[in-house]
């Protein structure tokens, strides 16, 4: 359970970043390079290689580097972490409000 909590809490550590958050929308479209990926955010490449390190410790993004270019694409497996994490939530808030439903739907004596 630690190591699962240590995830998640990389996971909404690197999602809490507008910028990140950001990179992240930007590499759901496709596979881009570090450099590419500065220019719109209209931030230098090294702030946004910083941001990429914690992406990827997070599971998020994988980068592999060839030659000067950083590649950069989505590690989907990553978002599993936080899918789990949320419909865990869901599920025990979903099942609280069936039981307060049910409540509520009994007749009153």
């Amino acid at each position: 359970m630690p190591r699962q909590k240590a995830n998640i809490d990389r996971v909404f550590h690197a999602l809490g970043d507008p910028t990140r958050r950001a990179i992240v929308e930007r590499l759901s479209e496709a596979p881009i390079s570090a450099s590419h990926l500065a220019t719109p955010l209209k931030i230098t490449v090294a702030a946004v290689v910083q941001h990429l390190q914690i992406l990827e410790k997070s599971g998020l993004v994988r980068t592999t580097k060839v030659g000067r270019v950083r590649t950069c694409r989505i590690e989907p497996k990553g978002f599993s972490v936080a899918e789990q994490w949320i419909g865990e939530r869901r599920s025990m808030w979903e099942k609280r409000f069936d039981r307060l439903g049910d409540f509520l739907a009994e007749p009153e004596e």
